[in-house]
């Protein structure tokens, strides 16, 4: 997981690499438990985006209905560019 810029693909592609899977593999309305995306994971990503600029915490992005709601959520933290 890089450093680039927080875009949809980014986080899509980050969200997919944790789960072991590919991006076209990863619904909208998948639930991060349906990816196999548990805590430990997630606060990894969480980490992974704050060192990228945007301003997430874990019990936010944790109460993400799903994938969608959970790119929603990082990207209206991401810092504008």
């Amino acid at each position: 997981m890089s450093t680039a810029e927080l875009t949809e693909a980014r986080i899509l592609a980050d969200l997919s690499a944790c789960a072991g899977l590919l991006a076209e593999e990863v619904e909208p309305g998948d639930a991060l438990a349906d990816l196999g995306i548990d805590s430990i994971r997630l606060m990894n990503l969480v980490e992974t985006w704050r060192a990228a600029g945007a301003n997430v915490d874990f019990p936010r992005l944790a109460a993400s209905e799903n994938i969608e709601a959970l790119i929603a959520t990082v990207l209206d933290a991401a810092p504008v560019r």
